[in-house]
């Protein structure tokens, strides 16, 4: 990759944009500022559109070379914050310098998803330097994408000028040198959940057996939404749209589950869990326990607790609805609670599945550019993350390309983040063959 262009992603890389974090704000305000400035360099415009979130969003556009005004119109999404980098002890770079390790790049947001994002504007910025820009291409960018913001899907919501196509890169490929186009994305409802047992922490042993434990309570009331045998149940599985047989089979030529699985370190969460890895990743609703605080488990204290906590979060199938299932999960918490405990529930977030139909003439336009610098035509795939702006392009008709140069080892949300060194400059070239080949959408 030439150095100057790593020198260039260096910069956006090393603004630590954490959204979670209060502490970063500012941090998110630069990485917006950065996207703008790029844009306007490149020879479009661009603007910081303060819609009350934590961070602004970026809307800009650089026009066709020639024709603009007849010219079709492509949306270009991306985010430019990141998830936290903790634990850092278990970097082996400092997770905000680009790094490069052998054939990978290293840093926080390379994969996720600031370096996808400089892909695209990088292609965008070469073509219309080199005056062979065949669409215009609009650029909406935010810096919440990492805590479920919506102020990108409200913008769009408003948007009367639409596009006639749009193109995400925030994903990647399964198997290396295979890309591939997500056309679903599970949606997310994220909770946190709250047990009160009593006034006070009391002394176990006066009270340990008589006394009800809240952290036992919490264990028992999440219990109402974990899965059965591989499966959510089942009124958090309602609307569920199953794959097609050729999707089924599609994916089963794809890494095993249980490879995919075991490269990760991770252990099976039944003896079926690998065998169906890709319908329960893809195409099923998912509930995880995302942490849990109760007492004190790092002294070594006798105390009966009296108040635990837990975040929970569900992913959401495509076909189903938030406000559906959200109730129902709240529901079969407190019928799962000790009748005593008093439970708080607290919605955080939600975001809609999106479902993209596979036949769009920009899903085939994208899928001929990809094959010309990849060699390989891009498989149709479903994505197991959330994207609130996929089912908001849907809702307006847009076809939407999901697609990236991320891969399975990519260790996005973990530490020591990274994407092929050589994949860097095959997104720019995949991007800059989307551009061109979307002159024929009019």
């Amino acid at each position: 990759m030439d150095q100057a262009w790593l020198d260039e992603l260096s910069e956006l890389i090393r603004i630590p944009s954490v959204s979670a974090d209060p502490a970063h704000a500012g941090d998110v305000l630069d990485a917006a500022t950065w996207v703008r400035d790029f844009v306007r360099k490149a020879g479009g415009e661009a603007e910081l559109v303060d819609r009350g979130a934590p961070a602004p969003l970026v809307i800009g556009e650089i026009r066709a070379s020639s024709g603009a005004a007849d010219a079709p119109t492509v949306l270009l999404y991306g985010h430019f914050d990141v998830q936290p980098p903790a634990p850092l002890e278990l970097w082996d770079s400092p997770p905000f310098e680009l790094t490069v390790n052998g054939e990978w790049l290293v840093a926080r947001g390379i994969a996720d998803d600031k370096g996808q994002l400089w892909c695209m504007l990088k292609a965008a910025q070469l073509l219309a330097e080199a005056g062979d820009l065949p669409v215009n291409l609009r650029i909406c960018s935010d810096g919440e994408e990492e805590i479920g913001g919506h102020s990108i899907v409200d913008f769009l919501a408003e948007d009367d000028r639409g596009a006639d196509a749009a193109v995400i890169f925030d994903s990647g490929m399964t198997n290396r040198g295979i890309p591939e186009f997500s056309i679903a994305t599970r949606g997310l409802v994220y909770f946190h959940v709250r047990v009160r047992t009593g006034e006070r922490d009391l002394h176990s042993g006066l009270y340990c057996g008589a006394a009800l434990n809240a952290t036992h309570a919490l264990m028992q009331t999440l219990g109402g939404v974990l899965p059965r045998d591989g499966r959510l149940p089942e009124p958090l599985r309602v609307g569920v749209v199953p794959p097609t047989e050729q999707e089924l089979a599609d994916w089963a030529t794809l890494v095993p589950g249980d490879a995919l699985l075991g490269d990760q370190g991770a252990r099976p969460a039944d003896p079926d869990a690998a065998r169906d890895f890709y319908v329960r990743t893809w195409a099923e609703p998912a509930l995880d326990v995302n942490g849990v605080e109760g007492g004190s488990p790092q002294l070594q204290k006798t105390v009966l607790p009296v108040m635990a906590e837990a975040n929970v979060s569900i992913r959401l199938a495509p076909g189903q609805d938030p406000s559906v299932v959200a109730p129902e999960v709240e529901r079969l918490l407190r019928e799962a609670a000790p009748q005593v405990a008093v439970v708080e529930i607290e919605r955080w977030s939600d975001a809609r599945p999106g479902l993209i139909p596979a036949g769009a003439p920009a899903i085939r336009l994208a899928q001929d550019a990809f094959e010309q610098v990849f060699e390989r035509r891009p498989l149709l795939v479903r994505s197991g993350g959330t994207l609130p702006i996929v089912p908001a392009l849907a809702d307006k008709g847009i076809a939407t390309i999901i697609t990236g140069i991320a891969l399975i080892e990519s260790n996005v949300h973990s530490p020591n983040e990274r994407v092929l060194v050589d994949y860097m400059p095959k997104g720019v070239d995949a991007a800059r063959a989307c551009f061109r080949a979307f002159a024929a959408l009019r």
